[in-house]
């Protein structure tokens, strides 16, 4: 409109304003998302396999059903397995389960196929760790297929809901909208008896363009520039303190929380022991 109405600082302004807000989110989700990809690549898994009567290391992405996994303390399983073989094998399901405590494993186990995720002993599960033994086991499931790819996929399928702040600008929108148009109605219809308008055609026009024009000065074009920079600020904030947020609408979220419900155990903290201090014949190392 500013354009049609030639005038053209307010366009590029608006432009600018626009360009800059599009920017902001674009680039700080895309700094996010290369972070992750950055801590996927240091993170990615590796597993022992026999493949050729040799034993290999291999990426967990080059696994396949069939392929015999050798897995001892302190591995990542990288796949569901069955087990062939074990020796006091205990693994740390909580990833799955919840259950900080070890489950000890048993190849010699047959149990029925229908049985619960926590009481398949002759099973390992993609995801989870060895804390104690060793054993070797034949990969029956790999990526999605896997018991953790089945959440991930249930979690990818939940519908996208709009955050509290999304809901209030959108629902202040249409609150704006409906004033700014009942104004401009009132301001054209008041002018056009005022001016006795309705028979010039030059005169009906430049009224018309004037209700108009007061509809789009009234328009806040900077709210979503001001918002996006807002919760940038944000993001930036939290990555000082070590917390990557993929959203920028996230920290909005979490703003808004009030109770966070959550698992301890390998959640929040790493379910693994700490030395934090050594003391030797009664003195502090």
């Amino acid at each position: 409109f500013s354009i049609y109405m030639g005038d053209y600082t307010e366009a590029i302004a608006i432009g600018i304003i626009l360009l800059i807000n599009a920017s902001l989110g674009t680039f700080q989700e895309f700094k996010a998302e290369e972070a992750l990809k950055a801590l996927k690549k240091l993170s990615a898994p590796t597993a022992t396999v026999l493949r050729d009567g040799f034993e290999r290391t291999v990426s967990s992405r080059d696994i396949v059903p069939g392929d015999i996994v050798i897995i001892k303390a302190g591995d990542k399983i990288p796949s569901d397995c069955r087990l062939m073989d074990s020796s006091n094998l205990q693994i740390n399901e909580s990833i799955l389960t919840g259950e900080s405590v070890p489950v000890e494993k048993d190849h010699t186990l047959i149990l029925d196929k229908n049985i619960s995720l926590p009481d398949r002993k002759n099973m390992v599960f993609s995801s989870t760790y060895v804390t104690y033994g060793r054993g070797k086991a034949a990969v029956t499931e790999t990526g999605m297929n896997t018991e953790v790819g089945k959440i991930a996929e249930s979690i990818q399928k939940e519908k996208k809901e709009f955050t509290p702040l999304q809901k209030k600008l959108d629902r202040f929108g249409k609150q704006l909208g409906v004033i700014i148009l009942t104004l401009c109605a009132i301001v054209a219809v008041v002018e056009i008896i005022e001016y006795k308008a309705i028979g010039d055609i030059i005169a009906l026009n430049e009224l018309i363009l004037t209700a108009v024009g007061l509809a789009v000065s009234a328009v806040p074009e900077g709210l979503p520039a001001i918002v996006t920079i807002t919760l940038a600020l944000g993001v930036r904030r939290m990555a000082k303190r070590k917390s990557i947020i993929r959203r920028l609408s996230s920290v909005e979220t979490l703003g808004s929380s009030t109770i966070i419900c959550t698992d301890k155990t390998g959640t929040i903290t790493r379910n693994e022991m700490t030395i934090r201090e050594i003391w030797i014949d009664g003195k502090k190392i």
